[in-house]
C-alpha cells in the first residue's frame, strides 16, 4: 500500500483539501494520513470547531488515519509547528510521502533553500539585513535570496514558507541517518492563503476566508456550502447546532483572565518571551482589554502579528523552554476502515508508542506524561471558549473516531 502523509490544521476542511487528495489518488497513493492540529493552531488562536469535529470531518473528506499534533508543538512557529508534525509521520513508519501545498510547486528550488538556510553563511548574512532594521521574516527572505537567488520570494509566501519548513526537517532526519518520508509538493488549487472571498459562491476559498465568515461577516455555517465537501458541511451544521462552535469573546475572556492572573517572573519563563517581550507582556496587559488590543500593544516592528498571539497563547497555557522538544507518542484520533488497516501494519513499523488512549500513552514515560498533561490543559481551555461549553478531560474521554464506510 503507497501512502501519503499530511500535517493540516483542517481549520475547516474545504475544497482545496479534498483536491489535494484527489492529486494523491490520482498519483497511485492508496491511503492517506493527516498529523492534524488540535483546538489550539499555529497561529496562536483556538480552532473554529472542537479536534473531534474537525477529524471527523477529515474522515469524511478523504482521510483514512488522523493523529495528533499536541498542542505544544501545533502552537509553535513554523519551524517547530513543521518539525514536530515530520518527526510524528516518520515515527508512524508507513508514509512514503510528506505531500504538502505549495505557491510555487518547485522542488528543486525549495531543496536549494533549506540549503541556503542551513549554511554556514546565512546566519552572518540574516544579521546584517536584521541590523538595517527590517522585520525578521522580510530580513530572512533577503539572506536566503542573497546565497540562493528566487529563495526570497519564495519565502514571501505562506505555503511554500511551511514547505521549506518541512523539506528542512525531513533533511535533519536524512542528515542523522533516520528513515522519512519523501516530500511532495503539490500545487494549490482557488484561493491563496489568507485571501479573502470575493463571493459566497465560489468554489474555492482559504480556511481564513471561511473563517471571517462567521466571526467578522456574521455569517451562518451554510455560507460555506460552495467551498467544502458536502460531507463535512453535513458534519459542521450539526456541530454547530450543538453549540460546538468557537465564540470568539469567550476565547478573549479566559486567555486575558489567566494572563492578568501571571506575576512578571512567571512571564518571563514564557517560551518565546525573550529579547524583552516579555516585559512588554507584563506592560501590555495591565492596560488592554481585548487580546486584538493586547497584540497591537505588544507588535514591533522586528516581530509578526503571529508571534505574538503565539506567545500570548504560550503564557496563557503555561508553556516554557521546559517542555519536551520532539513529540513522544502517536495519538490516533480517528480512522477509516483503511486507516484501522494502516494501523495495524504501523503497529509494527512504528517507532513511538501508537494508541487511541491518551492515558495510556502518557504512562509511556515522563516526556509522555508532560505532553499529555499539556495538550489536555490546551483542549480544557478550548472547550470553556464555545458557545456551548463543554467539560474538562475530553482530550482523554474523547473516543476513536471511526469512518466505517470507505472514503
Amino acid at each position: 500500500m503507497k501512502i501519503a502523509g499530511i500535517i493540516a490544521e483542517y481549520n475547516p476542511f474545504h475544497n482545496g483539501h479534498a483536491h489535494q487528495i484527489e492529486l494523491l489518488h490520482a498519483a497511485g497513493f492508496d491511503g492517506i494520513v493527516c498529523v492534524c492540529a488540535p483546538s489550539m493552531v499555529q497561529r496562536g488562536t483556538q480552532s473554529i470547531f472542537p479536534t473531534a469535529v474537525r477529524t471527523q470531518a477529515a474522515l469524511a473528506g478523504g482521510v483514512d488515519l488522523v493523529l495528533s499534533l499536541p498542542a505544544p508543538f501545533a502552537t509553535r512557529s513554523a519551524e517547530g509547528f513543521a518539525d514536530a508534525g515530520v518527526q510524528l509521520l516518520a515515527a508512524l513508519g508507513i508514509c512514503d510521502v510528506l505531500a504538502f501545498g505549495t505557491e510555487t510547486c518547485n522542488q528543486r528550488l525549495l531543496d536549494d533553500t533549506v540549503l541556503a538556510l542551513q549554511s554556514a553563511a546565512f546566519a552572518p548574512k540574516l544579521q546584517n539585513e536584521l541590523a538595517k532594521g527590517l522585520p525578521f521574516a522580510t530580513a530572512r527572505a533577503a539572506a536566503a535570496d542573497a546565497l540562493c537567488p528566487g529563495s526570497g520570494a519564495l519565502l514571501r509566501s505562506p505555503n511554500n514558507i511551511l514547505a521549506v519548513e518541512y523539506c528542512k526537517a525531513l533533511s535533519r532526519l536524512a542528515c542523522a541517518g533516520k528513515p522519512a518520508p519523501k516530500p511532495l509538493a503539490l500545487p494549490r488549487k482557488g484561493n491563496a492563503h489568507d485571501a479573502p472571498l470575493l463571493c459566497e459562491t465560489q468554489n474555492f476559498a482559504s480556511a481564513s476566508a471561511l473563517r471571517t465568515l462567521i466571526f467578522t461577516k456574521n455569517k451562518d455555517i451554510v455560507s460555506w456550502q460552495n467551498a467544502v465537501p458536502a460531507a463535512c458541511m453535513e458534519i459542521y451544521c450539526a456541530a454547530a447546532q450543538a453549540g460546538r462552535l468557537l465564540r470568539p469573546s469567550s476565547f478573549d475572556t479566559a486567555v486575558l483572565s489567566r494572563l492578568r492572573g501571571m506575576s512578571l517572573a512567571a512571564l518571563q519563563k514564557v517560551r518565546g518571551g525573550t529579547e524583552g517581550l516579555e516585559n512588554r507582556l507584563f506592560s501590555a496587559i495591565q492596560t488592554t482589554d481585548t487580546l486584538e488590543a493586547l497584540y497591537t500593544a505588544l507588535k514591533t516592528k522586528r516581530y509578526a502579528h503571529a508571534r505574538m498571539r503565539r506567545l500570548v497563547l504560550d503564557a496563557a497555557l503555561g508553556y516554557t523552554d521546559a517542555l519536551p522538544q520532539t513529540p513522544p507518542y502517536l495519538h490516533v484520533l480517528g480512522a477509516t476502515q483503511k486507516g484501522i488497516a494502516m494501523l495495524a501494519q504501523a503497529k509494527t513499523a512504528a517507532t513511538l508508542p501508537v494508541s487511541h488512549a491518551l492515558t495510556l500513552l502518557e504512562q509511556t514515560g515522563e516526556n509522555a506524561r508532560v505532553i499529555a498533561k499539556a495538550h489536555s490543559d490546551a483542549e480544557d481551555l478550548a472547550a470553556l471558549c464555545l458557545q456551548k461549553p463543554m467539560p474538562c478531560g475530553t482530550a482523554y474521554t474523547t473516543k476513536m473516531i471511526r469512518e466505517e464506510a470507505e472514503i
